[in-house]
């Protein structure tokens, strides 16, 4: 199955790419997508994507599937299908 990832913000700019196809084995869910586009770029690329503290995507990122954010689906257990896309936006924190 292929699934369209768009890369915004500082993972635009660590992966050198705006979007990118991803083959995956069905059935698919978000936690491997994170995994598989963890492994294919830099080390830095991951620990922009995962915090490594509590190895999840989500404090670092926001991963919406066609349009919605996996909070309000279930999370990294969301199922992506063939067609999908998702998008991965950088999430700033400050203080």
């Amino acid at each position: 199955m292929n699934v369209k990832v768009k890369l915004l913000g500082v993972f635009r700019g660590l992966s050198g790419r705006s979007q990118l196809s991803i083959e995956l084995d069905e059935p698919a869910v978000m936690r491997k997508l994170v995994e598989k586009l963890a492994e294919s770029f830099s080390p830095k690329f991951k620990r922009a994507l995962v915090d490594p503290e509590l190895d999840d995507p989500r404090p670092n990122t926001l991963i919406l599937v066609n349009g919605r954010e996996i909070s309000v689906l279930h999370g990294l257990e969301t199922e992506i299908c063939d067609s999908d896309e998702v998008v991965l936006i950088p999430v700033s924190h400050g203080g």
